[in-house]
């Protein structure tokens, strides 16, 4: 690896990057008219369709850290982030615009790792990588997504739609990613104390995936036209349950009463919060970054799930008058409280 060859980026200058970086683009879509190479993307939807536009941005320090997260993961995260907000909406993701901030750190053959993630996202959800721009950064890297989808406007679904008797529902498991960056960055601090030492990850795959490598769930939005269920309210799980929670109870003007025994929690993610002396339900409620789906159905539309193993009924809506509240284990009631990622704390 040490002598591994290394272009550096000023060789090429921005257009040569940008052409060495999209020459072999292929583009899968029948809206995708026009991608990469002139002053923008043209993309025509069917009639009918009705656009979704998202965009996320992560920067070096702040979101993630090169110190344990490869370039090609980085990539493919910074996709997935973005993808799973169309999917949060009820939609189909179709397209990408990718502008990345680089400073004279990073080679050439740096972005194309960076890029080979992105590009194994865009093959793994369908999507097309239709433009973007490229600039230079004083220090560390930038990365910022956009993504286009298309739903019919009957299908959209919003944050807004909830009502009260209404089932709360959540994909998949929480708190794992949470737990994944715990370890990540312990690891980190033991090697920066003595560089000898390797991390240690071993039976740690799956929350540490969950961290580096999460995936949108994609295969919720299908499952719910199998179903034929729509929920009436949806949003992804990217800042904390409780956080997600209390975004539909203001959006839809409703309560919540969550119960913390339905919480669906991965045995590794709980192991390793005792470990950390952790509270598995506070890292659930706060942690953030699992890009789960939670979502509400009407009562009529709970056989349709009941016993799908990756989807949790945890709760209910109220009126807004009570409150988003946690029924605890032990039957005591506390109010939900946002404590989950906030990118403008003091770092």
């Amino acid at each position: 690896m040490e002598n591994q060859l290394r272009t550096e980026i000023t060789t090429l200058g921005e257009f040569g990057l940008i052409k060495h970086l999209t020459e072999n683009i292929q583009l899968q879509n029948p809206s995708s008219k026009l991608g990469v190479g002139d002053d923008a993307a043209v993309i025509q939807y069917d009639e009918g369709m009705q656009t979704i536009v998202t965009s996320d941005m992560l920067v070096e320090g702040i979101h993630f850290d090169l110190m344990y997260v490869p370039l090609k993961h980085l990539g493919y995260k910074s996709v997935v982030v973005n993808l799973s907000d169309i999917y949060a909406m009820n939609g189909t993701p179709r397209q990408i615009i990718v502008s990345v901030a680089i400073s004279n750190r990073f080679s050439v053959e740096a972005m194309d790792d960076l890029y080979e993630g992105i590009y194994a996202a865009c093959k793994r959800y369908g999507v097309d990588l239709i433009g973007g721009d490229t600039s230079s950064s004083n220090k560390g890297l930038i990365i910022s997504v956009t993504a286009l989808g298309e739903a019919r406007e009957e299908r959209i679904v919003k944050r807004s739609g909830a009502k009260e008797n209404e089932l709360l529902c959540v994909s998949g498991d929480l708190g794992s990613a949470f737990l994944g960056l715990q370890l990540l960055e312990r690891e980190k601090r033991i090697y920066l104390e003595n560089p000898k030492i390797q991390p240690n990850l071993e039976g740690q795959s799956y929350i540490v995936g969950r961290q580096l490598k999460p995936e949108a769930r994609k295969d919720i939005i299908e499952l719910f036209q199998t179903l034929e269920l729509k929920p009436t309210s949806m949003i992804d799980v990217s800042d904390g349950l409780s956080s997600e929670i209390l975004h539909l109870c203001d959006q839809s003007q409703t309560g919540c009463r969550l119960y913390e025994e339905k919480i669906p929690i991965a045995e590794e993610a709980r192991a390793m919060a005792f470990q950390f002396n952790l509270d598995p339900t506070t890292c659930a409620l706060n942690g953030g970054e699992d890009y789960e789906l939670l979502f509400t159905i009407d009562q009529s539309d709970y056989e349709k799930v009941k016993n799908n193993p990756d989807i949790s009924v945890i709760g209910n809506m109220t009126s807004k008058e009570k409150g988003a509240v946690l029924i605890t284990r032990s039957n005591n009631i506390y109010p939900l409280t946002a404590q989950g990622w906030n990118a403008f704390r003091n770092n």
